[in-house]
């Protein structure tokens, strides 16, 4: 079996989806892996090391995508600006792709149809399910680390104040306030790096266990009004999808606290599905000038409903960052934690040198997008796609 691991061509986008430990490993595992030189630059793994992990150093992306059984990348495909031609041309029928896809989002929606068109078999990583034998392979929490760090980090060389209290000879400056919606992996590390930088941090989730682990770090819980058997799914592990009428007094929930926080961090996500807007245009005009906004839920559509997909931009005096890889601002640490999670993926699904898609497997039935036979199975892309 042949792997294909080409550069990522994304503006600003530093990781890379193997480094060269799990290079070797792939090579000690039978396949012939294919790297595109320079592939790691970013991420400042050398193109001699993947070499020596025994790699095959290709000069040109088409030749890894017409070789490859299996492609491996960071981000979906993007449009190659020396070939005008979307990733998704270079690719041919049969070729598995593991990524993140985002397949609900509908700026990916035109893309998924392709692949199915093609009958390009798409996993994507935001799907692995939040089962412990899937813990090894959950590239989403990792990511999630990567941007609830990164995140608030930016979000405090964007307003233009002090995070912590601070007493000078003509007085105290006063803590700035941060507001994390969502606390899950990104919104429990945005929580925790705010606290540690001197902020006063309040959050909100209509999960009752994640408030607790929040308030734990913490954080002054804000109230969703939303009562926890509308709000969490049976099982317990996930947010359920909620109601406009829901939404609008989750809403109403958070007008105080939006009107006078410097920093929101916007982190609420629904497994699989477009993520929610609790933030409209109406409710960042009452934010302070100089205040920001990291939605770092953009790739899903983003929780504030003005949020631009992948740029940083100033509205109603609001800076509000819509950046998609805020995790390829720290390219060593997240490509190190991203290439082992892929690898451990692709291990659990190889059997007899070829990638087995049994969907009755929990964790494969989660992450199909699109089959072999061209047909679009996730769940959550099907519904925003409007296909049932």
């Amino acid at each position: 079996m042949i792997i294909g691991v080409p550069k990522e061509i994304m503006h600003g986008e530093n990781r890379v989806s193997s480094t060269p430990e799990t290079v070797k490993k792939m090579v000690n595992d039978g396949y012939k892996v294919l790297v595109e030189k320079g592939a790691g630059l970013g991420s400042f793994y050398l193109d001699e090391a993947y070499k020596e992990a025994g790699a095959i150093l290709v000069d040109d992306p088409k030749e890894i995508y017409e070789k490859a059984n299996v492609i491996l990348k960071v981000k979906e495909p993007q449009f190659n600006e020396k070939y005008q031609l979307n990733e998704i041309e270079l690719m041919h029928e049969g070729q598995i792709l593991i990524t993140f896809i985002h397949p609900a989002a509908p700026v990916n929606h035109a893309m998924v149809k392709k692949m199915a068109e093609k009958k390009i078999v798409g996993l994507t990583l935001d799907g692995i399910p939040r089962i412990s034998r899937a813990q090894s392979m959950d590239a989403l929490s990792s990511m999630s680390v990567c941007a609830g760090y990164k995140g608030i980090i930016m979000a405090a060389d964007d307003i233009a104040q002090f995070m912590p209290m601070v007493g000078s000879a003509v007085g105290v400056l006063k803590p700035s306030t941060v507001f994390v919606i969502g606390t899950g992996v990104a919104g429990l590390r945005a929580v925790a790096t705010a606290k540690s930088l001197g902020a006063v941090v309040y959050s909100a989730d209509i999960r009752p266990e994640a408030n607790e682990q929040a308030k734990s770090l913490g954080a002054k819980i804000i109230e969703t009004g939303v009562p926890a058997e509308i709000a969490v799914s049976p099982d317990g592990k996930h947010a359920n999808k909620l109601s406009e009428e829901w939404l609008k007094i989750e809403r109403e929930h958070f007008k105080e606290i939006v009107a006078k926080a410097d920093i929101i961090f916007c982190s609420a996500l629904l497994f699989g599905q477009l993520a929610p807007v609790l933030l409209t245009e109406e409710m960042v005009k009452t934010m302070k000038p100089g205040s920001c906004i990291v939605d770092i839920s953009i790739d899903q559509g983003g929780n504030c409903a003005i949020t631009s997909p992948g740029i940083r931009d100033i509205k109603h005096g609001v800076t509000i960052e819509g950046i998609k890889n805020i995790p390829g601002m720290l390219p060593a640490s997240s490509t190190w934690m991203f290439a082992h999670n892929i690898y451990n993926l692709l291990k659990y699904l190889v059997k007899d040198d070829k990638v087995v898609l049994d969907l009755n497997d929990e964790i494969v039935s989660s992450i199909l997008v699109t089959d072999f036979d061209g047909k679009i199975l996730h769940k959550g892309a099907i519904e925003a796609m409007g296909l049932k």
